[in-house]
């Protein structure tokens, strides 16, 4: 997966780690946060042999 450059507007920046959450990641963001739109973007590479749970 090629780096992409990604420009947006916004209003906070929050920067965190994803966390295991069953068979799924989560990020827990503030509550007043709820019902906002938000846009995740990963930083770090994904190493397509790791294995994923």
């Amino acid at each position: 997966m090629a780096k992409v450059k990604i420009t947006i507007e916004g209003y906070e920046v929050i920067e965190k780690t994803v966390k295991g959450g069953g068979n799924s990641g989560r990020v827990y963001l503030p509550k007043s946060w709820i019902g906002k739109r938000v846009k995740i973007i990963l930083l770090d590479r994904v190493n397509k042999d790791a294995n994923q749970t």
